[in-house]
């Protein structure tokens, strides 16, 4: 990697490292100018639009608050909470069994779910560390059931770095939901880092919406499970001109449970990517993941997700499957699902497909008096319902559905 000018710009034109951070300012700065940009022969950047990733340094960080998005009418019984401009808003207590942790708990913390899942030095981290001035630090109290969401909106032709640490405690249980938005030449980059203690659970759900032209965004999610745990991710990401998600999720000791039902549908000239990893450190480990994509247009579209079993997590149960649509002859799909298993006792599968929509179900539902557009949204509907049928209604009133259609049938 090389350190572009974009990026020594970008780093030149932020403010004095200060606040509670300043330690992981000076850290993220410091990575960025010894590793810069990935090149093309990085394996994990390989397929990546390196272009687009340069446009992402050209937006300095936003220091004014001028979100224009409208959200949806929020469920009273959720607490929602607004991320902007890397100042965490609460808009009032938090509800109960929730607490902010204190400086020295997030001093305790900081950076260790990162350094387990083993991803303190990637780009996107590095990015967040030199440029996050503000941070929610968030305790789900023991044997706790509660409700959250966080929003993150964008600001038009600026940057946004947001930082989020969510401890849940033993026994504790949350249903998260997570809604980052893009806008006109907007930039995103959010570190969301995630503790379940033993018996904990967490119901996460996830939207991504571009919502504008050359909207970017770099997403890292870190999952650390302990034993008897039960983490579950649904996620939609849609809209972006250039988007990378990339969910680290391990499992220190094994015996815990992980679910994984993902979307992104591009469309234009969108580049979106998924690049997932799920280790096990333990026995006895769970896992049941899926991914879809849908590409139309002349966008892109990248899946490369691996599982790796070493010799320790015996009795290993991992499943994996990568289903795609291509919708365009200019369209494109690269999907890559990885296995590396060392252990012996395990069960292990995984699989990717490439399809387009079955003419004889488009024929069917012509032949029954439906109209062609009709018939698209219908068939897209019932490929997406693997996924979307596992988002809540809080999720659902985001209205993603219909934008999802409107994507892909033109």
């Amino acid at each position: 990697m090389k350190s572009s000018a974009f990026c020594r710009n970008w780093l030149k034109s932020l403010p004095p490292t200060q606040g509670d951070l300043q330690k992981e300012q000076v850290f993220g700065r410091k990575r960025l100018l010894e590793k810069g940009i990935p090149s093309p022969e990085d394996e994990a950047w390989r397929l990546s639009n390196l272009n687009r990733l340069n446009e992402f340094f050209a937006l300095p960080l936003t220091i004014k608050e001028r979100s224009n998005h409208h959200f949806p009418e929020q469920e009273k019984s959720i607490k929602r909470l607004i991320l902007n401009t890397n100042k965490c808003i609460l808009e009032d207590i938090l509800p109960e069994g929730i607490t902010k942790l204190s400086n020295r708990e997030i001093e305790e913390n900081i950076g260790n779910i990162i350094k387990t899942c083993n991803i303190k030095n990637d780009l996107a981290v590095s990015i967040n560390q030199a440029a996050s001035s503000d941070l929610l630090a968030l305790r789900i109290n023991q044997n706790v059931t509660q409700s959250l969401e966080i929003i993150i909106p964008s600001v038009q032709q600026q940057m946004i770095s947001t930082r989020v640490i969510i401890i849940l405690e033993k026994g504790a249980r949350l249903d998260l939901l997570e809604v980052i938005l893009g806008n006109n030449q907007s930039a995103q980059n959010h570190l969301i880092e995630i503790k379940l203690e033993a018996n904990a659970e967490l119901n996460h759900e996830l939207i991504s919406f571009g919502q504008g032209k050359q909207a970017s965004s770099l997403s890292t999610l870190a999952v650390e499970q302990s034993p008897q745990s039960k983490y579950s991710l649904n996620s939609l990401h849609q809209g972006w001109h250039y988007a990378r998600f990339e969910p680290r999720i391990i499992q220190t000791q094994g015996d815990a449970s992980t679910t994984i039902k993902s979307l992104q549908v591009t469309s234009a000239k969108e580049q979106i990517a998924t690049h997932s990893l799920v280790r096990f450190e333990g026995p006895n480990g769970r896992l049941d993941q899926l991914q879809k994509a849908v590409a139309t247009d002349s966008s892109h579209s990248i899946f490369n997700g691996s599982i790796d079993v070493p010799k320790k997590a015996q009795k290993t149960e991992a499943a994996q499957l990568s289903k795609n649509l291509i919708l365009s002859k200019r369209a494109r799909i690269d999907t890559k699902p990885e296995l590396e298993i060392v252990a012996d006792d395990v069960r292990c599968t995984h699989g990717a497909t490439v399809s387009q929509l079955q003419e004889e179900e488009l024929f069917y539902l012509l032949s029954r008096g439906i109209n062609k557009e009709a018939a698209n949204s219908l068939l897209l509907q019932g490929y997406y319902d693997d996924i979307i049928s596992n988002f809540s209604k809080n999720a659902q009133r985001w209205n993603f559905i219909e934008k999802l259609i409107k994507a892909t049938n033109k």
